[in-house]
């Protein structure tokens, strides 16, 4: 005999499969391969929030309210950061992909999806102080317009800056973190020479195609919220953005191992997931 709870989850399920495929046919963005679980989880958080009986209930606000939909698109946007995050992700790339970099005149990095940017101000200070900053494009690209806006500006609140020095200095850092930013009442603002060659732009793994020829993409802790399909998609948008040799930095819980594009990478770093492009 079924049971109560088995018919409403069944029910609340197809919910979700319905408003998200609204989503995607009205406003173009894909959430159909994100984690189901991530994905149920932010939907019913909003539900809640916004006193709505049901999953149905929210998608006629969704169609019919375009501000309620960009409320939900913050919710289902993936903005856990900060400077620094997983510190020996930073050193290994000080290690092992930097003087690589540094063998070229000029080279190319994006960072895919990068949320409000502080990962971004991260690299460019690594490139700043191993003296190839000057020599750097960055593209930073997110699909969330909002989380864009914060990462332009480089301002952050003050009070998460003593966790981010120390991030800093297990990183590897060799100057005073104090020195690339200014601190303003309860916020502290980068540099600006941080930004010179810095390029913010909308670009969404899920729909879109390649952005640019790369030397390095740094794509951390993005992947873990996609299916295995959506997984192979990207990992394959990846591939064809790198140039033969170029580097591809995942999250600390991310691996290449069990994707399609496996045998075409070689691990530089296990521990801190960093591969690279085999030559053709």
């Amino acid at each position: 005999m079924i049971k109560e709870t088995d018919n409403i989850n069944h029910t609340v399920n197809l919910e979700i499969e319905l408003i998200l495929q609204a989503i995607f046919n009205k406003y173009g963005y894909d959430f159909r391969n994100y984690s189901k679980a991530h994905v149920k989880r932010r939907l019913l958080n909003r539900l809640h929030a916004s006193k709505l009986k049901s999953i149905s209930e929210m998608q006629h606000k969704v169609l019919y309210e375009p501000d309620y939909f960009e409320t939900l698109l913050r919710d289902l946007s993936i903005n856990v950061t900060e400077m620094f995050r997983d510190p020996g992700f930073y050193l290994a790339l000080r290690k092992e992909v930097i003087p690589i970099l540094k063998t070229y005149p000029f080279f190319k990095v994006w960072h895919a999806g990068c949320s409000t940017g502080e990962e971004v101000y991260s690299f460019a200070v690594l490139l700043m102080e191993e003296g190839i900053y000057d020599r750097a494009q960055i593209y930073a690209t997110d699909f969330n317009h909002d989380v864009l806006d914060i990462a332009k500006k480089g301002i952050y609140p003050i009070e998460r800056i003593k966790e981010y020095t120390a991030n800093y200095q297990a990183a590897g850092g060799t100057q005073s973190f104090s020195d690339y930013y200014m601190a303003n009442y309860d916020s502290v603002i980068y540099d600006q020479s941080l930004k010179k060659n810095l390029v913010f732009a909308e670009h969404n793994l899920v729909t879109d195609s390649v952005f640019a020829e790369v030397n390095l993409i740094i794509c951390r802790n993005v992947l873990i919220y996609f299916n295995k399909e959506l997984q192979n998609r990207v990992i394959s948008l990846f591939y064809e953005s790198l140039i033969n040799g170029g580097y591809l930095g995942l999250g600390s819980k991310e691996t290449l191992q069990f994707t399609n594009k496996y045998e075409k990478f070689a691990v530089v770093n296990n521990d801190e997931k960093i591969y690279k492009k085999k030559l053709l």
